[in-house]
């Protein structure tokens, strides 16, 4: 191994804080900022001081050679794009409010990029023409940017942000298949390498189109994403992509008529079951939204809420919004707290499967202060399309096995996605076939969240005392702290000159005018994986030696410190 640099922290540009910041709200955003890995520049906007950089780039070494071993080529794209080929996927106006938009001097069209299939699109047309150019896999490691409307947990969901994005091309669905095989792959060496642990769910792809699409999830309490997790069988998705089957139809035949009944103040589902001496699971509720524009109905059980995040992403790219006051008038159809799916005119119906051909239901209809019970599903309403959208409860049965689900909280660190055509066809990318004929070609796209990553195992690893890094990503191997003066410092520069030349990435706390309880505390909170103390025995060539992770601690003679960490 080659000799490695000291890191003196009387040198280092790292100040630690014993307060937690006034913005905090998770525990990485907390250690990371105390530890001195980060710092807020501006909203959403972090500047990575060196333990940081450090740790960021150990996560893209990792998932470069991760991606170079399956034979991905890098490649680095610019930030700043023009307007044009996002115009032409569709993606200048899909993206609303998240893109980053301004002009040049000349008064041109630009954005700072959020994610680049158009340009890897636009890449490949260029250089790739013939079946024998392909299969080719592309990937960068570049900042990205969204114009989050509340950025927030520290590095978690900023405006900048680190992200791998790959892209695969081919000229089959077997092609498609096999490199999305190899990147799934290659994700799970990169995730345990990296210590994250993580879980594999179904997802949708959303704005991103194409069809097999799943995520990387890092269980943590402070993530953003809720997932299923079925205790009985292997079954995992992001509750976005749960799907419940239709139920069978069960007749109407057997049902009473439709019969009005006088509801006074009763403009909620729990005053309308308090007054009807229903379950509210016997009732009909229907959300009303906008989409596109349109107002649209969307009906589920009264026990139940309509997850909005949901409907969006099976609706995608269209923009789904919940109506307002002003879109009641001029609609005497639509009456506040009574909308009923029978008699609704030019209202597109959206239903979740629970309201199965054949259910009965109680339900607005459609005058103030009355309500209708005996509403049929098939006889007297249709529903225009089911979606599954309602929010996922703990105890809902599992699509697969039929057990009852557990939901936990994750961050989401990675995501796949087979695009199949959808760039291609939008900007016309074909090779010419065996056959001499154009072939169009199929895409894949992957993300791997890199600053993402950090937090994550932030998250996942820290404890009461500070950070605890994995030594893959870890800032150093060893921290070194001179627990006194004189003799200590003396033993502490030994040990770490030592443990430098058998190639060990060395910290040393050399700083002066410190004490050692100062000392130790920040080395705690640091987080490297080994900590070596030289202290009150130094005189004697005895050290004291720490595992962060476990606690463990041991005095030992110099000599032997060194050989087990070398």
């Amino acid at each position: 191994m080659s000799t490695q640099h000291v890191q003196r922290m009387s040198r280092l540009m790292a100040k630690t804080l014993r307060e937690d910041p006034a913005d905090a709200e998770t525990l990485s955003h907390r250690l990371l900022v105390r530890a001195g890995y980060v710092r807020r520049s501006s909203a959403g906007v972090w500047t990575w001081l060196p333990l940081g950089k450090r740790v960021l780039d150990n996560v893209s070494r990792v998932v470069r050679e991760e991606m170079d071993a399956i034979g991905a080529q890098e490649v680095l794209l610019p930030a700043l794009l023009p307007k044009e080929p996002y115009e032409v996927s569709g993606r200048w106006s899909e993206y609303g409010d998240l893109l980053f938009r301004l002009k040049d001097r000349k008064g041109a069209d630009y954005l700072l990029g959020p994610t680049h299939e158009e340009i890897f699109t636009l890449v490949v047309k260029d250089q790739c023409t013939s079946y024998k150019d392909l299969p080719v896999m592309l990937y960068q490691i570049q900042t990205k940017y969204r114009d989050e409307a509340r950025p927030r947990s520290g590095v978690l969901r900023g405006r900048e942000f680190q992200m791998k994005d790959s892209y695969s091309f081919d000229v089959s669905d077997e092609g498609l298949e096999e490199s999305y095989r190899l990147h799934r792959e290659a994700y799970v060496r990169i995730f345990e390498r990296l210590g994250l642990d993580h879980r594999i769910v179904s997802a949708v792809s959303g704005a991103m189109g194409g069809s097999a699409s799943e995520e990387f999830l890092a269980p943590a309490e402070a993530g953003e994403d809720t997932f299923v997790d079925c205790p009985s069988c292997d079954y995992a998705a992001n509750t976005e992509a749960v799907t419940f089957a239709l139920a069978p139809a069960t007749g109407s035949a057997e049902h009473p008529a439709l019969e009005e009944v006088d509801t006074p103040d009763t403009p909620t589902i729990e005053t309308l079951a308090a007054h009807l001496g229903v379950p509210a699971s016997a009732t009909l509720k229907n959300l009303l939204v906008k989409v596109d524009g349109e107002i649209t109905a969307v009906g589920v059980p009264g026990d139940r809420e309509v997850d909005l995040g949901k409907l969006g992403e099976h609706l995608a790219p269209v923009v789904v919004e919940l109506v307002t006051a002003e879109d009641f008038e001029g609609r005497p159809d639509l009456v506040r707290g009574y909308v009923g799916p029978q008699g609704l005119e030019k209202v597109r119906y959206l239903a979740d499967p629970r309201v199965a051909p054949g259910t009965s239901w109680v339900t607005g209809a459609n005058r103030a202060d009355t309500h209708a019970r005996n509403v049929v599903c098939g006889r007297d309403f249709e529903v225009d399309q089911y979606l599954d959208v309602v929010v996922v409860e703990p105890g809902d049965p599992c699509p697969s096995c039929g057990a009852g689900l557990k939901l936990d909280r994750a961050i989401e660190i990675g995501h796949i996605f087979q695009l199949g055509r959808k760039y291609a066809d939008a900007f016309g990318l074909d090779v010419l076939g065996r056959e001499g004929k154009p072939v169009r070609v199929t895409m894949g796209s992957y993300g791997i969240g890199v600053s993402r990553a950090v937090a994550a195992l932030a998250e996942q690893t820290a404890d009461e005392r500070g950070l605890c890094w994995p030594a893959a990503v870890a800032p150093a191997d060893v921290h070194v702290v001179a627990a006194g003066k004189a003799v200590p410092l003396a033993l502490a520069e030994e040990a770490a000159t030592a443990l430098a030349a058998a190639g060990l990435r060395v910290l040393l706390d050399d700083r002066p005018g410190l004490s050692p309880g100062v000392k130790l505390t920040d080395a705690e909170l640091i987080g490297v994986p080994w900590i070596l103390v030289a202290g009150r025995r130094s005189a004697d060539g005895v050290v004291e030696l720490q595992h962060r992770a476990s606690g463990t601690r041991e005095e030992l003679p110099l000599a032997e410190a060194l050989s087990r960490l070398a």
